[in-house]
């Protein structure tokens, strides 16, 4: 009869070290606890619990039971909206966890793992698993086993997020008497690489470990002290020094920012600090959007050649001289890059320092920045002129019908005379075209707009607005998530309410009914058909304990509108009668379509754009 492993580990170490032996489970809650708030997201109750979303099930009974105590459990109406809000609390915060159950819970998360992989987000997908006991010839229910198969394949959804380049592992018990496991050790290493690479990780719990006794962690003092190495790329004071030879021969530089820096708080502050020091102006990237307070009187707002719409489009394309180029993706993306018009004066520009940022953490551009801010490159670097422009919104008049070409204009005149700030979440589809036309705040939960711009994957915006309204409520609820969706999009996800009802957060729904997935649409097909109009928005929103309204005007909408985002006013919804007609389209999205025609080959629209890139 095989000796009782507890006790192997106290002939072996002694019985001081048995006892101080925690559970996986104990080690897997302190790992998520300590990688809380990495972001430095300001909250007011700093003792905040690490989130984890997720549904339950069997394989997951033994960490649910397990964490309940040590970590919020978020319930999700389904695993991949919890995949999504594990994606948002990832962009926000620094790091997103989600749990599922094997193999059905975990499947229908790869459409948010693919997100978290082409968006760079930092997400730990954690499914329960199959007893290491229970992995035999015995096909288990929740495996993927067709009844003629000849063997029983365990391994299927660890192939499944390792098909998407994902780093994967299914943790493992102990393998030697005497001495305990190393699955807490191994799930903070994972943990880690998704937080240090920006990268997701999948990680399967077989459940009988759960409640095992593992190896004893000495954690970091603080996330900033991990031990990952500092910078080991040379010759960063030749960079400093070549950047601060071209500054002096500029009279026009310009910032220009992508999406890399959303995780790195550090180097966010040393870049606006550099900006500041030398009266610099800096935009973004339609990526980086929302990154920074676009009232500033530094910020351009965001760049992207013909189809920019903020201030910052004259002064690029016509009187800048000189750009460094900051933390921009490392391959050229069309949507982030005009779609491959030609017409993005920064991508074609000569005079342009890139920094990428090749290391990890980007510590590289950390210190060139803190280089550039010393007292020997103050004394060199001389202090630039740059007025701003009026920040002023395009006034709408009240009667106009609201729609998609004016709603950006109506919003930044709510937005400009109102103190609290908008957190945006457009859908994929027309609203996310239509956002970019919005002027944000900066919000006190670090981002003014958020979605997945290069995947594009419809339905998250509800579960990021989760996210965001539950960040929003820990601060004292002074802001406000506006998700801006089409009917298509909101049918898609309108079971995620039922949590903001559960959380009591608050969200304002803009919902443009047009009754059609119009973007992309191509025929009169049945498909593109997503609403009816016999259906019935309001009834839904009220099932949902929130009020809601139709308004045609831009007038009915303003007033309305200020009602929503009042203080507790929980969840609300406007209802936009959208038309699908072109001269209701907003400014980019006409643009966009007119580039397409023209790519096609239609006389009319060639001449047509050809005008306009002259």
């Amino acid at each position: 009869m095989p000796l009782n492993p507890h006790s192997n580990f106290e002939m072996n170490f002694g019985q001081k070290y048995n006892e101080s032996l925690p559970s996986l489970g104990e080690v897997i809650g302190d790992v998520m606890q300590f990688f809380t708030d990495t972001n430095k997201i300001k909250t007011a109750n700093k003792a905040t619990k690490q989130k984890v979303y997720g549904v339950g099930g069997d394989f997951a009974a033994n960490l649910i039971s397990a964490l309940e105590h040590k970590v919020n459990i978020c319930p999700s109406s389904n695993e991949m909206h919890a995949a999504f809000s594990a994606c948002a609390h990832a962009e926000l915060t620094g790091i997103g966890f989600t749990l599922t159950t094997y193999m059905v819970g975990s499947l229908p998360c790869t459409s948010a793992a693919a997100m978290a992989l082409t968006e760079s987000l930092p997400v730990v997908f954690i499914s329960g698993a199959p007893a290491e006991a229970e992995v035999n010839h015995v096909a288990l229910h929740h495996t993927i086993h067709p009844n003629s198969s000849w063997k029983a394949d365990y391994d299927n959804a660890l192939k499944a997020f390792s098909a998407l380049g994902m780093k994967v592992e299914r943790l493992q018990g102990q393998r030697v008497n005497g001495q305990p496991n190393i699955a807490g050790e191994r799930f903070y290493q994972l943990v880690y690489e998704a937080y240090k690479t920006k990268q997701p990780v999948f990680i399967e719990i077989p459940r009988d470990l759960v409640l095992a006794k593992t190896q004893p962690l000495k954690l970091p003092s603080s996330v900033e002290n991990i031990c990952c190495g500092g910078n080991i790329l040379a010759g960063n004071q030749l960079i400093v020094d070549s950047i601060i030879e071209k500054l002096n021969k500029a009279e026009k530089p310009v910032l220009f920012i992508g999406d890399k820096l959303k995780h790195n708080a550090k180097l966010k502050q040393l870049i606006i600090d550099f900006a500041y020091t030398y009266n610099i102006p800096y935009a973004t990237t339609w990526f980086a959007k929302g990154l920074f307070d676009e009232y500033a009187p530094l910020c351009l707002g965001d760049y992207n050649g013909i189809f920019t719409q903020t201030q910052g489009k004259d002064y690029i394309d016509q009187q800048m001289d000189y750009a460094i180029d900051i933390a921009t993706s490392i391959f050229a993306q069309d949507s982030n890059s005009a779609f491959g018009t030609g017409t993005h004066t920064i991508d074609n520009f000569d005079n342009k320092t890139v920094l990428k940022g090749s290391s990890l953490l980007e510590k590289d551009l950390i210190e060139i920045f803190e280089l550039l801010l010393t007292e020997p490159a103050k004394q060199q670097i001389k202090h630039f002129t740059y007025t701003p422009a009026n920040n002023l919104p395009i006034k709408v008049d009240n009667e106009q019908a609201i729609d998609f070409n004016n709603l950006a204009h109506t919003l930044n005149e709510l937005q400009f005379e109102d103190d609290n700030a908008y957190v945006y979440l457009p859908e994929v589809g027309n609203s996310y075209f239509a956002s970019y036309g919005l002027k944000v705040k900066k919000s006190s939960i670090g981002r003014g707009w958020l979605t997945n711009p290069w995947y594009g994957a419809m339905g998250s915006s509800l579960p990021y607005a989760r996210v965001a309204s539950q960040l929003i409520k820990e601060n004292g609820d002074v802001d406000r998530a506006v998700v801006i969706t089409g009917d298509g999009g909101f049918h898609f996800q309108l079971n995620e309410l039922i949590h903001f009802l559960k959380d009591a957060t608050n969200v304002t729904i803009i919902y443009m009914r047009n009754n059609v997935y119009h973007l992309g649409k191509s025929s009169d097909a049945d498909v593109y058909r997503c609403n009816d109009d016999k259906f019935d928005v309001h009834s839904v929103i009220k099932a949902y304990q929130g009020q809601s309204k139709t308004c045609s005007t831009v007038g009915e909408f303003k007033a309305y509108f200020k009602e929503c985002v009042q203080p507790n006013a929980g969840i609300r919804l406007i209802e936009i009668p959208a038309k699908p007609i072109e001269e209701r389209q907003c400014h980019e999205l006409k643009l966009l379509n007119l580039y397409i025609k023209a790519q096609n080959g239609l006389p009319e629209a060639v001449e047509q754009w050809q005008k306009l890139i002259k």
